[in-house]
């Protein structure tokens, strides 16, 4: 056989058959470096733990950052007044915003289910006992609390159908907190969709000038009768100690701190800038009161005389948009 036309492709394959002396050290070095590593991680030596403490921390540090990101990306970005612009929020304490005035309401509802001390119920607000739907309870309904978005969901569906305003939902929160303390219960995952539809029902029929019958809440929820609408509502008010009244100042109470309940979970309110013609209806209506107050005093108000009886002031409602 004559190799002399193989010559050239011998030398080839030995260029790709042997290892040089500097890429076989480097080869050495680093099977040496990974016996040390394995070595050093087999017992708790402070080499091992310095490295798990250096990736823990490198990964803390970037997951930490991937997070803030994220939550400056899905955060609304809030508008700041200048010199130039003023923005305003549509919601006032006399026309509060519906969308927002429900969120709010419901998270604190969200807060007492979550934050309860105790699991203190009554039979009429078990939906165990009298369920608002045909739908299979779980037995263990009464262990998973219901989130935010659940009990919105209710509560808005309400709303919208019988067209609730956003008034009628802050006294929906003045009567369920109201019940909870005169009644010395707790509001648990099996009843609080019953003593929610209780505070609603009462609530627009206090409040609302045309209020929504019990019949009407059973087309809105087709499987309860209007019985059992009846005597929750003749138990709650026995409950209440017919304690409906809510003063103007316990409104307004309720409707500054949902709004100190919005700011501390991201809850923004629409904002538009504000316009002539808006800061127009704004001076008049101040004039307005400004004028009232000064005749009332005139007329002998005392300084300390309080304002949930000053039916005059009612006259102008404080309606911005």
């Amino acid at each position: 056989m004559d190799t002399s036309k193989y010559r050239n492709l011998w030398k080839v394959v030995e260029m790709l058959l042997l290892l040089s002396h500097g890429q076989a050290t480097v080869e050495k070095g680093f099977s040496i470096n990974k016996k040390v590593e394995l070595e050093n991680m087999k017992e708790l030596l402070y080499v091992s733990q310095r490295l798990v403490c250096d990736y823990i921390n490198s990964t803390d540090f970037r997951e930490k950052r991937r997070s803030q990101s994220n939550l400056l990306e899905t955060r609304p970005l809030k508008k700041s007044s200048s010199c130039s612009t003023i923005f305003l929020d549509d919601s006032t304490v006399s026309q509060p915003n519906l969308k927002n005035t429900i969120k709010c309401v419901t998270l604190a509802i969200y807060y007492h289910i979550r934050n309860r001390t105790s699991n203190r119920t009554l039979d009429i607000f078990d939906e165990r006992i009298h369920p608002l739907s045909k739908d299979k309870i779980q037995d263990d309904c009464d262990q998973k609390d219901p989130d935010h978005r659940t009990i919105y969901r209710f509560v808005r569906t309400l709303f919208n159908a019988a067209q609730l305003t956003a008034e009628c939902a802050i006294i929906t929160l003045v009567y369920l907190e109201r019940l909870l303390t005169y009644a010395e219960i707790d509001i648990v995952p099996s009843t609080w969709k019953r003593i929610v539809l209780g505070a609603i029902l009462l609530a627009s029929k206090v409040w609302d000038d045309q209020a929504v019958w019990n019949v009407d809440y059973c087309q809105i929820l087709k499987d309860i009768s209007v019985e059992d609408m009846n005597e929750l509502e003749r138990q709650f008010l026995e409950m209440l100690q017919f304690n409906i009244n809510v003063p103007a100042s316990v409104y307004a109470k309720y409707y500054f701190d949902l709004r100190s309940l919005a700011d501390q979970n991201d809850v923004s309110f629409p904002t538009e800038p504000l316009s002539k013609e808006r800061a127009q209806k704004l001076e008049a209506m101040s004039l307005a009161m400004s004028g009232a107050l000064v005749d009332l005093h005139r007329n002998g108000m005392r300084k300390w005389y309080s304002l949930d009886n000053l039916t005059v002031l009612r006259k102008s409602a404080a309606i911005l948009s």
